[in-house]
């Protein structure tokens, strides 16, 4: 499964681990979190995230 990157603060948003204290459960695809979805460490929406090898 993909990793996808904060581009402003570098937050990592792991497939395989999902974030379980969000509610998002392991092996939730990025694409598939809600449209609000926020980047729980400095609070940026969606579109500031890219994949990652």
């Amino acid at each position: 499964m993909a990793k996808w990157k904060c581009k402003l603060c570098g937050f990592i948003y792991d497939e395989d681990e999902g974030l379980p204290e969000r509610g998002v459960e392991p092996g939730t695809p990025f694409s598939e979190l809600a449209d609000a979805f926020k980047c729980p460490k400095c609070g940026v929406g969606k579109s500031m995230f890219k994949e990652v090898e």
